[in-house]
């Protein structure tokens, strides 16, 4: 069974950092993709960085250069590291790993971003 779990999370001011990390267990976690999407009241979820098992990373312009992805295979873990953080940025943050066809997610873990 795949478990996902987020942590992290939680309140900053603007112009702030904040590091969130995800475990995944139950998977071979060394050869899978590892991606963070947000998601915003009223919003879709959207991808904000993912990692390859080759350490390849991939952003979409709205967090180039703020934020960083990366992982430890030892641990199982997936790290996003957020920098220059804006009140946009605030959303539940999500987890994610896929297996075939199928995506597992974890509950989320929420940042807020204050003025």
């Amino acid at each position: 069974q795949v478990h996902v779990v987020e942590r992290g999370g939680g309140f900053v001011q603007a112009g702030g950092s904040l590091r969130l990390s995800c475990t995944a267990s139950g998977i071979n976690f060394k050869i899978h993709r590892m991606s963070w999407f947000r998601q915003a009241p009223g919003k879709q979820r959207d991808l904000v960085a993912s990692i390859a098992s080759d350490g390849s990373t991939a952003y979409p312009d709205s967090v180039k250069g703020r934020f960083t992805i990366s992982r430890n295979n030892a641990r199982n873990t997936v790290f996003l590291q957020m920098a220059n953080l804006k009140p946009e940025d605030s959303a539940v943050y999500y987890c994610n790993t896929k297996r075939g066809s199928t995506d597992f997610w974890g509950k989320g873990t929420l940042v807020t971003v204050s003025l």
